[in-house]
């Protein structure tokens, strides 16, 4: 049996969830002895009985492992483990890492900077416009938009990020089942262009212990975690303590004093959480994207446009005009301005009174 397999038939097993599985690691050492260990090594360990062991010792008649491979095959579906170099670092110092993660789509090591955006299901339209504009606009800066696919803000905060760049669906539910239904085609798209991510089995239905379960990921990956529009009883609020436990930095944005709907965001900058009125609010705390390598050479950046690398070549430490970078890139004045806005957005220009602009040092 591979270390992948075994791992797979731990997550299969009832009651034996990631921190279980950590523990009994920390004994002995790979899944493959734990499947093989004995009953009395079981249960002298904390918190294993009786009950623990003969799981564990006869987990072949519990669970149909086979079957889930079959199903992970055919769904063409990638399973990761810790001990996997695509698994995300910022997971494997979580209380409870996730045993495994199916990933429909593929990670990058770009995914490893990620901002989870959550809130409301029940949004407003003023909600929905902000996280999707601050969504694309982190996205664009070259960080990953990390949501949970559900209604209303999650579903925002996908789409305005796949307009600018790489998004992770963490769903409360196995990839065969997903929900809600109504974003499959969604779905569909972030796999394209990013990656859609359960720990659950495949067909495994979600439940009220499954989105808790989910959310600990999506704080837990994240740098961050932005709570767009949430009232005082949300399930956001819960993700957000999450990720304060797990020593993230949470970010919310006020919205009117009189709506419910913006509460749960007043009660977290009331506590602490940084209060966003732009994507700057967030991307100031990931400074400037390295521009020069560590031996002093400078670094191509892959992300950037034919148009951005035009502009970006001609700035410097000097200031110059709008009008003098027109004429410079041969450009129409539209174009400049918006390519330049981008710039601005991922930290390399800076721009300054009377619309000069100046690379950031």
């Amino acid at each position: 049996m591979t270390t992948r397999e075994a791992y797979i038939a731990l997550n299969l097993l009832p009651k034996i969830g990631p921190v279980r599985v950590r523990k009994l690691l920390d004994r002995f050492e790979s899944p493959q002895s734990i499947l093989s260990a004995k009953r009395d090594q079981i249960m002298a360990l904390d918190g294993f009985g009786q009950e623990m062991a003969d799981l564990l010792v006869h987990w072949e008649d519990r669970i149909d492992l086979q079957r889930e491979l079959d199903l992970i095959r055919d769904a063409k579906v990638d399973v990761i483990t810790p001990e996997c170099e695509d698994y995300p670092p910022s997971l494997r110092e979580i209380y409870d890492p996730p045993s495994v993660l199916y990933v429909w789509g593929k990670l990058t090591k770009a995914d490893r900077r990620g901002i989870g955006v959550v809130g409301s299901r029940r949004a407003t339209h003023y909600g929905l416009q902000t996280a999707k504009k601050l969504s694309y606009q982190i996205a664009r800066a070259g960080l990953t938009v990390i949501s949970g696919l559900a209604r209303g803000i999650d579903t925002a905060a996908h789409e305005g990020a796949l307009a600018g760049g790489r998004t992770v669906a963490v769903l409360g539910s196995g990839l065969g089942k997903l929900y809600p239904p109504e974003n499959q085609v969604l779905a569909e798209k972030i796999a394209r262009q990013g990656a859609v991510v359960s720990e659950f089995p495949i067909l495994y239905l979600p439940d009220k212990q499954s989105f808790p379960l989910r959310n600990r990921i999506v704080s837990g990956w994240s740098s961050g975690v932005l709570v767009v529009e949430a009232p005082q009883r949300s399930g956001s609020l819960i993700t957000a303590n999450q990720a304060a436990e797990q020593g993230r930095t949470v970010y919310a944005v006020p919205g009117p004093i009189d709506r419910p709907t913006s509460q749960g965001c007043h009660r977290l900058i009331q506590e602490g959480a940084k209060l966003v009125m732009g994507v700057e609010d967030i991307l100031e705390d990931f400074g400037q994207l390295e521009l020069i390598t560590e031996d002093g050479k400078e670094e191509t950046l892959p992300d950037l446009t034919k148009e951005e690398s035009t502009l970006f070549a001609l700035l410097s430490g000097t200031e110059v005009g709008i009008e003098d970078l027109i004429r410079q890139a041969c450009l129409p004045s539209q174009v400049v301005a918006t390519t330049l806005m981008r710039l601005e957005m991922k930290r390399l220009v800076k721009q300054l009174p009377g619309k000069h602009f100046v690379r950031r040092s």
